[in-house]
């Protein structure tokens, strides 16, 4: 299964509706960093609206999709994070420093143009 990686200008959006097993977290990665690489794309905003839970490894692969995404030049910005989301993430110490948050997708290309001074 693969996540679909939108391009809108010069952003790219995700909207994660799918349970998120290693395999799919993994494609993800992969298919984002390539996508980046194609595009040259500035920002990239990461819905997670439909996302109830995750575990330890899918945060971990979430705070690496940041960190790679920002080495990479694209500015990510993480939408529609429920709570038990945020608690693993903490709890885990998934540290998402620097990381813009918004509550919805449109919130989030709001603050991605924002971050990127456009």
């Amino acid at each position: 299964m693969r996540i679909p990686i939108l391009k809108l200008n010069q952003y790219l959006l995700i909207t994660i509706q799918v349970d998120l097993d290693d395999k799919t977290a993994l494609q993800f990665q992969e298919d984002l960093l390539e996508k980046i690489h194609e595009t040259g794309a500035k920002g990239v905003v990461i819905d997670l609206t439909s996302v109830d839970m995750i575990d330890s490894f899918i945060a971990k692969v979430l705070g690496d999709v940041v960190r790679m995404s920002n080495l990479m030049g694209a500015k990510v910005v993480l939408t529609g994070i429920q709570p038990a989301v945020a608690i693993t993430l903490i709890d885990l110490g998934i540290m998402m420093k620097n990381v813009p948050t918004a509550l919805d997708l449109e919130q989030g290309l709001e603050k991605l143009q924002q971050e990127l001074g456009g």
